[in-house]
């Protein structure tokens, strides 16, 4: 294989193809890691909005790690897995403290700092300082396991040799345009299912091609999704709503939820609402209506939540973990997506 032949014909394709996205062609150090930690887990029409407004909210390293948790935390809800959010304040404020607000520059310091790892590191140094990197993400691998045609999952086990072969073929400039090209021939043709061969630059250097079996590459594992039964209790008083913090550490930590609980076998909904109350605010539940039905999903879970209107036996006060907030207040405080839900129907209903 001809390895200057490989990136000149990447290189030309996405010059050609690429999208135009907002943090691509700056070369901001600081806004290349938040989107690409953003980017994590995440699909890009999610992430360009919320990118947008985080760089209006947080411009700097300083604004971002001098802001409370709390509105960092907020500044995140929707884009799911709430620790790349506390690993952002976190590393922020030691850029902060210890790099005079400046993303670093080398490689060893990125990885010690939270929620930095070979492929963040390897991103920004190779897109925001132009330094001779390789990175490997979800859509770099899926194209380089059938280019290679190594067959398996997709679960790193391959990624030495992709790896190595990268460093053969990656140009000595234009390392982050390479990078940047690969993830997007990734995401445009060589899908995970139907893999757009035609429109391929690659496909004469494709082994997994040549040989049909590009379909098979990487191998499908199925997820297996466990399902949970919940109940959320809605408690309106004068126009405010009882919200609770989760502990700060586990599932969700910091974000803020209504009270309730997952269902136990052998519980019904009520049965199960009235003990969470008891449990959780220890009053008692007077009176209860349904309300809705949402659902959320985490990793490897489904959660039903089945919401109830309640009326309890008096009313908590507010404490530093339990608030009473108006549906504008609200927006003031991080919940989960499927909290979200409940809170974008109390806001229909009160309109």
């Amino acid at each position: 294989m001809d390895h200057s032949h490989f990136s000149q014909r990447l290189l030309r394709w996405y010059h050609a193809h690429k999208r135009d996205l907002p943090w691509r062609g700056i070369r901001d150090p600081y806004k290349t890691w938040i989107s690409e930690i953003m980017l994590q887990q995440t699909t890009v029409s999610a992430v360009i909005p919320r990118f947008e407004r985080w760089v209006r909210v947080f411009p700097t390293i300083w604004s971002l790690a001098d802001a409370p948790i709390r509105k960092v935390l907020a500044e995140w809800q929707g884009l799911g897995y709430y620790n790349r959010a506390r690993n952002l304040h976190r590393a922020a404020q030691i850029m902060r403290d210890q790099y005079y607000g400046r993303v670093p520059d080398e490689k060893e310091i990125l990885l010690k700092l939270p929620g930095l790892g070979l492929y963040t590191a390897g991103a920004v140094l190779s897109i925001a300082y132009r330094k001779r990197y390789s990175v490997i993400d979800a859509n770099v691998r899926r194209v380089m396991m059938r280019i290679l045609a190594l067959r398996g999952r997709a679960d790193g086990t391959q990624d030495r040799k992709v790896s190595a072969f990268l460093e053969t073929v990656m140009p000595k400039r234009s390392a982050g345009n390479f990078n940047q090209a690969l993830m997007e021939l990734g995401a445009l043709v060589c899908h995970r299912r139907k893999p757009l061969c035609l429109q391929c630059p690659l496909r004469i250097m494709c082994k997994a091609y040549q040989k049909g079996i590009q379909e098979t590459i990487p191998l499908k594992v199925k997820k297996r999704i466990t399902e949970l039964q919940a109940v959320i209790a809605v408690v309106e008083r004068n126009g405010r709503f009882l919200i609770q913090q989760r502990p700060s550490k586990g599932l969700l930590a910091d974000l803020w939820e209504f009270p309730g609980g997952k269902i136990k076998p052998g519980e019904g909904a009520k049965q199960t609402l009235r003990r969470e109350i008891r449990e959780e605010l220890d009053v008692d539940v007077v009176s209860a209506r349904p309300y809705m039905r949402a659902h959320h999903f985490y990793t490897e879970y489904k959660v039903n939540l089945d919401v109830w209107r309640c009326q309890l036996s008096s009313y908590p006060p507010r404490n530093s973990r339990r608030r009473w907030v108006t549906r504008k207040g609200f927006s003031s405080y991080p919940f989960s997506s499927g909290s979200v839900k409940i809170i974008e129907q109390l806001r229909k209903d009160g309109s």
